[in-house]
């Protein structure tokens, strides 16, 4: 299953497929709060089919990072019970952008999620833990 989604922007591309882990998804475009939040729907929703609850999402999103309050919203937008099943490994291929405060978020409010700039690394603290 390949997934493509665009916001109403037309600034986002998102690719769901799945992984033997449970999915691997790409999203590319604008770095907003809504194009956020239109990628975590479309992962939840993805979600309910897959085989296994990791996630490897590589996200090249370009712009300023969220800050901490868009963050928050992002939570609220989305649904946290069933984010929080989910395990989640974050790969920034372009760097971290200072945004450190999102995986301490995230893990704080019982998501197992961790922030990479590699994807190789990411896969292999997905599988392993």
């Amino acid at each position: 299953m390949t997934t493509d989604s665009v916001a109403p922007a037309g600034s986002l591309d998102v690719r769901i497929e799945p992984h033997p882990l449970g999915l691997r998804v790409h999203v590319r475009g604008a770095e907003t709060l809504e194009n956020s939040i239109a990628y975590w729907r479309a992962i939840l929703t993805a979600a309910r089919d897959a085989d296994g609850c990791g996630v490897l999402l590589v996200d090249e999103l370009q712009g300023e990072p969220l800050t901490e309050e868009q963050w928050l919203e992002l939570v609220v937008q989305t649904d946290p019970d069933r984010v929080r099943r989910l395990r989640i490994a974050h790969v920034k291929p372009r760097g971290l952008q200072e945004i450190e405060y999102c995986e301490l978020y995230a893990r704080a409010n019982g998501i197992d999620a961790r922030v990479f700039v590699n994807e190789t690394i990411a896969e292999l603290w997905l599988r392993e833990g």
